[in-house]
């Protein structure tokens, strides 16, 4: 079996935008190396969640070929794997923003001005106890962080205190049953988030912040709550020694939840200022040891979800310089996404994702560059998420 470097672009895809003349941001950046692998490829179109909007777990389950109805976690517990947590048994995991609310708890930004470090106010409130549960928490990239309840009587089925919009107050976390359980976590969640908001208030950063004139981070936004539950192996599903290059929690988690192997690199950061040649170039020494190397690269959502159509062009534009040291790898390439992030929605859409498969053996299509329009005239057609590992372990 041919080996598989799969590099997926978080949020891509995007819609025309009117600046660049009806272009995508991927159409119009300037991308000789993408272009020249999908002149030397075949490529199509995907719909990942088949007209469902994806989240990114969600995504990345269903492209790697898991049953999200008997195999998802929810969000936390993959999010708690990925940032280095160890789970127990009724444990329940949270992902969480640190946000900046004003005194009526109405949130005024849901990632307190992109803060680039949530250590200082995780610190603040880790290992709080309430009710005879323990609270644990350990910072994520950049505004986000982990929530970890232990104890006993808990339940996941509890709703999100996020609201997902700013002008609005934190929601209170309801149970989504009538179980006693779900009722008794979210009743200690809402007090341990009240008693941390008074902390976080409080905290020296916050003051020093303020008289800066930046947004204080003083309220944990929790949502995703679910317990750990164990999965089938990557390697037991496809007889392939896989790894997972990643600089964000979440993706981490993923490949940890599938059994891939980690490989850390200090300049991943899952930011926009992450290493992207750094991971190209690991990707190329992991491939000699490994039979898939799953390479996760964040930039694109991020510069989606802030409505930045220039930082998104260039940041493509980015990637495709960096992706110079993988042209001529005697190894089939995967380019894909996980869902798109337009520019014009801020936020995810259900539009089709750009893919391309090149490598040595692959018959080219008519496809000469890598964008939305160009790729829906590749021989790949329009694949479904759930068809993709089938049709890649094909090729290969």
């Amino acid at each position: 079996m041919r080996k598989i470097i799969l590099i997926i672009l978080d949020g891509l895809g995007d819609r025309p935008i009117e600046q660049y003349g009806g272009l995508t941001p991927l159409e119009y950046a300037f991308t000789p190396n993408m272009d020249r692998l999908a002149k030397n490829g075949i490529c199509g179109l995907m719909d990942v969640m088949e007209g469902k909007t994806p989240e990114s777990d969600e995504a990345h389950l269903t492209l790697f070929g898991y049953n999200l109805k008997k195999y998802y976690t929810g969000r936390g517990p993959i999010e708690a794997l990925g940032v280095g947590m160890n789970l127990m048994r009724g444990d329940i995991a949270l992902r969480a923003n640190l946000a900046s609310v004003d005194k009526n708890l109405i949130v005024i930004d849901r990632r307190a001005q992109r803060i680039r470090s949530t250590k200082e106010f995780v610190e603040a409130v880790n290992k709080m106890e309430i009710d005879g549960v323990k609270f644990f928490l350990k910072p994520g990239t950049e505004h986000r962080a982990v929530i970890v309840m232990r104890g006993e009587n808990l339940n996941d089925k509890i709703s999100d205190s996020d609201p997902h919009k700013v002008g609005v107050k934190v929601k209170k976390v309801r149970p989504l049953n009538e179980s006693k359980n779900a009722k008794f976590t979210a009743s200690v969640l809402n007090k341990f988030l009240a008693k941390s908001h008074e902390i976080l208030n409080n905290l020296e950063i916050n003051k020093k912040r303020i008289e800066k004139g930046l947004l204080p981070g003083n309220y944990f936004l929790t949502r995703g709550a679910g317990h750990f539950r164990p999965v089938p192996s990557f390697k037991r599903k496809y007889g392939m020694k896989a790894c997972c290059i990643a600089g964000a929690g979440l993706y981490k988690g993923i490949g940890k939840l599938v059994g891939m192997s980690l490989i850390n690199l200090p300049g991943a950061t899952g930011s926009v200022r992450t290493d992207i040649r750094g991971k190209f170039i690991a990707a190329k020494k992991a491939i000699k040891k490994f039979d898939f190397v799953f390479v996760h690269v964040k930039g694109c959502d991020i510069f989606g979800h802030d409505g930045n159509f220039e930082g998104k062009r260039h940041f493509i534009e980015k990637i495709d310089k960096a992706m110079q040291v993988l042209l001529g790898i005697d190894v089939p390439i995967v380019i894909t996404a996980d869902h798109s992030t337009p520019c014009e929605c801020k936020g995810h859409s259900n539009d089709p994702v750009p893919l391309l498969i090149s490598g040595p053996g692959i018959r080219p299509d008519t496809v000469k560059n890598f964008g939305e329009r160009y790729c829906k005239f590749g021989t790949l057609g329009k694949l479904k998420g759930k068809e993709f590992m089938k049709k890649i372990m094909e090729i290969a």
